[in-house]
């Protein structure tokens, strides 16, 4: 079957769309790479030297920062409070742990990204995966998806979506796959499978009636180009006036010469200990070292900014004291980080409930009311391991928490706690105390039964 007139132009529709948006993706991939170009590197940055810029990369600094913070802990079904064994199976096919690290970070890159969600084959797990951001164009109305297509397939470039020669059109209901032939898109393939948009897409810093996100990293990046002015002008500096240089008057080419009469090189002439001269009004002196402070002075005020902006503490751009702070100190400082990821937790939390809703439809056939798929998170604060054992060893002395609570508190995994189940299973059928109980137990059971 062709494509319809109405297909062809929702894919042309959206690839304008995928095209507009490329040059501001391609350029927020390069600040996180750190291969950001700059108009201007400062006036006393000579042409020939503009090649040794030097760049902080402050940009992924941010991501970084707040995407390995961003960690799951447990995943709930509507109205349950005990980790779902059905959504971990789904998770753990997928490999979500890094899937997910992977759909935080372009997130927090491009301030948007995609989840796709697929029938499994053959029976197997249904398919939960991320899609590049620079792949994806999406048409949204009131909220909701209501086409979108994946732009994949080019040949010429290692970055995804460029010159791409085959999409994938999703609309309620139906995918359509296409190829670029002539110049002309052309249908290779669809499959009406009655089903939701397989496509989840996540928003950075989002606002009302803006489906767009932006960047983490938007805030610090002029900073970062005002960062790497200085750094690269403090590296001209360091090789134009960082060392003295040495001066002579009165003198001559054959004043320099060796033992056996050859003139030597200028560089040997500027390394040598001792000059002899041969004329008595011969003069030598240095220049001395300029005083490259006032880079470092800027390079901090840089810094101070970059935390102000972002709420990070301040160690994160190179804005250290000479004595380490204490645990305390650390968690007070980063509170408004810490509030920053719970920020992005809850959105990506969210969006993550829905991709998992519609892989639970796919498996079971049923439709969760609301997708309310809740995901919990771990504490993204940076606690001591002693602070977090006291913490959690009080409440449970105080009957608060249950033991499996403390596990919870400890951030263990549910492989980790089914480990632990056995290992206390183990322990307690090797104590006598408890096997005499046991014992008493089941025998006081069977009489009671035979009594009936």
């Amino acid at each position: 079957m062709a494509l319809t007139k109405d297909e062809l132009a929702l894919i042309n529709s959206l690839r304008l769309v995928h095209y507009r948006q490329r040059n501001r993706d391609l350029l927020l991939r390069a600040y996180f790479r750190g291969a950001q170009s700059f108009e201007q590197l400062g006036m006393m940055v000579p042409p020939s030297m503009r090649s040794f810029r030097v760049i902080a990369n402050w940009p992924r600094v941010v991501v970084r920062t707040i995407t390995r913070r961003q960690q799951v802990r447990s995943l709930m079904l509507p109205g349950v409070e005990d980790d779902a064994p059905e959504l971990r199976s789904i998770w753990l096919a997928n490999n979500l742990d890094l899937g997910i690290r992977t759909y935080n970070k372009d997130c927090a890159i491009y301030g948007r990204s995609f989840l796709a969600v697929f029938d499994g084959e053959n029976g197997d797990e249904p398919i939960v995966r991320p899609v590049s951001p620079l792949e994806m164009a999406v048409d949204v109305v009131d909220g909701q998806i209501v086409a979108a297509a994946r732009f994949y397939g080019g040949t010429t470039s290692a970055i995804p979506g460029d010159n791409p020669l085959k999409v994938s059109l999703y609309r309620d209901g139906l995918t359509v796959w296409a190829s670029k032939r002539d110049g002309a898109w052309v249908e290779t393939g669809r499959d009406d499978h009655g089903k939701r948009i397989p496509i989840i897409m996540g928003l950075n810093e989002a606002l009302t009636g803006e489906f767009v996100g932006e960047s983490a990293m938007a805030d610090v990046m002029p900073i970062t180009d005002s960062a790497a002015r200085a750094l690269t002008n403090m590296q001209f500096g360091v090789d134009a006036h960082g060392l003295p240089r040495l001066w002579a008057s009165g003198v001559q080419r054959g004043d320099f010469v060796d033992k056996d009469g050859n003139v030597v090189t200028r560089w040997e002439q500027y390394f040598n200990n001792v000059w002899l001269m041969k004329d008595p009004q011969a003069k030598l002196g240095a220049v001395p070292a300029s005083d490259l402070k006032n880079f470092d002075t800027a390079l901090e005020t840089y810094g101070k900014q970059a935390a102000t902006v972002t709420g990070f503490p301040g160690r994160y751009f190179g804005l250290t004291t000479a004595n380490p702070p204490s645990a305390d100190a650390i968690r007070a400082d980063e509170a408004e980080l810490v509030e920053a990821v719970e920020d992005q937790n809850l959105s990506a939390g969210v969006t993550i409930g829905w991709a998992l809703a519609a892989a639970w439809e796919i498996k079971t056939g049923e439709r969760l009311d609301g997708d309310r798929i809740k995901v919990e998170w771990h504490d993204p604060a940076t606690p001591t391991v002693g602070q977090r054992t006291d913490a959690v060893v009080k409440l449970r002395q105080s009957g608060v928490l249950t033991r499996e609570g403390v596990w919870d508190e400890l951030g263990w995994s549910e492989e980790r706690k089914e480990k632990e189940r056995a290992r206390f299973d183990i322990e307690a059928s090797s104590d006598p105390i408890v096997s005499a109980a046991r014992s008493l137990t089941n025998g006081a059971g069977s009489a009671a039964a035979g009594g009936q």
